[in-house]
């Protein structure tokens, strides 16, 4: 990315931010442990953040594991207390407008529960925030993957969306962020009203909120690159979960009022139809035509596309692969052209005209 990596002298941190981080969490027991260790050591001090953990209706031991955290300053917050079963659309919305409302912090930080953050997180974080006085903060994640195919897929498919994050903010575009790894002012989250307007929609806690937000402070959206912000996830374990996963972020298309960026993911969605189009044309057709007395076919012309696409994303990925310490994986780019292809197509279509399960709810 051609971003410049965020550098602060820490001998001349002053800390003064009062940080609350947010964690919605449902039946995370396998991973809420490690979010937490990862958080009560971080080395910003200890009286100057928080953590609310947003219990939404666990039926595991998820609420009795955050619990044994309540002496390091972790609070569990019971959507139970506050939502019924099957009452909303939305329950990770309204479980973060729940934690902001009984937050202390001026700066709310929100993860998810199947992560995990590095030491110097919140330190960084304060630092450019009180450096840059911005009121809404994107920062990197990345999947940590073993040798599966599926999940270096999702670890090179991923790290590519987040490339696009970073220089989608960095060109003032907007159109990208991930839940996993925001920062927002407090006061910013009031002045939009939360989730209003956008709470009907399951997902989107991320981007609809950035958006709402950059309507009331079109300059005030920043990304925070540096390696000590870096929030770890783990990938899903199949391709159905992966699919799931990806029909509900693609859910959200076109819901954002800046139709621009609707406009865009037509483009690329049309794309990548055109490349699943032409070798089949080519099968059944052999369609031959004559341009500037050279013969090319429908099979060539797909052959072309595909390699213009693998090198144009190849130049792009390489700092950002450099950035998350990824690089061996883009050896394996080619090769996960078809699959990435295929998968876009897919999800695209059912994320606007197929339903999805997200916590085991099923959503539409």
């Amino acid at each position: 990315m051609s971003i410049s990596d965020y550098k602060f002298s820490i001998s001349d941190f002053q800390p003064t931010t009062k940080i609350s981080i947010v964690i919605p969490a449902r039946n995370e027991a396998e991973n809420i442990k490690n979010c937490l260790d990862s958080i009560v050591n971080q080395s910003y001090p200890k009286h100057l953040f928080e953590v609310l953990v947003v219990d939404d209706h666990s039926t595991d031991t998820t609420t009795e594991i955050i619990l044994s955290y309540a002496s390091q300053n972790v609070k569990l917050i019971s959507l139970k207390d506050f939502v019924a079963p099957a009452a909303i659309n939305s329950y990770k919305k309204k479980a973060i407008e729940i934690a902001v409302q009984q937050s202390t912090g001026d700066l709310i930080v929100t993860t998810d529960a199947d992560c995990f953050v590095p030491q110097n997180w919140l330190q960084t974080i304060a630092a450019f925030y009180q450096e840059k006085k911005t009121e809404f903060i994107v920062m990197p994640v990345a999947i940590d993957c073993s040798f599966r195919f599926i999940e270096m897929f999702q670890a090179v498919d991923f790290m590519t969306l987040q490339g696009i994050t970073g220089a989608a903010v960095y060109k003032k575009m907007h159109s990208m962020c991930n839940g996993a790894n925001l920062a927002y002012t407090k006061k910013a989250f009031v002045q939009v009203n939360g989730f209003s307007g956008v709470d009907n929609i399951a997902s989107g806690d991320d981007m609809l909120l950035m958006h709402k937000i950059y309507k009331q402070y079109p300059y005030g959206i920043a990304y925070l690159k540096s390696k000590d912000v870096i929030v770890h996830t783990a990938p899903v374990k199949t391709i159905a979960e992966f699919f799931n996963q990806r029909i509900r972020w693609a859910s959200k298309a076109d819901k954002y009022d800046d139709k621009r960026i609707f406009g865009v993911l037509l483009v690329v969605y049309f794309f990548n139809m055109l490349l699943v189009i032409l070798p089949i044309l080519a099968l059944i057709m052999n369609i031959q035509y004559s341009m500037f007395n050279i013969q090319y076919s429908t099979f060539g012309a797909w052959l072309f596309l595909l390699f213009l696409k693998i090198i144009t994303e190849l130049f792009f990925l390489f700092p950002v692969a450099k950035f998350f310490n990824k690089q061996t994986l883009l050896w394996l780019f080619p090769l996960m052209q078809p699959s990435h292809i295929l998968y876009t197509v897919i999800a695209g279509w059912l994320g606007k005209f197929g339903s999805y399960k997200w916590k085991d709810r099923n959503v539409k």
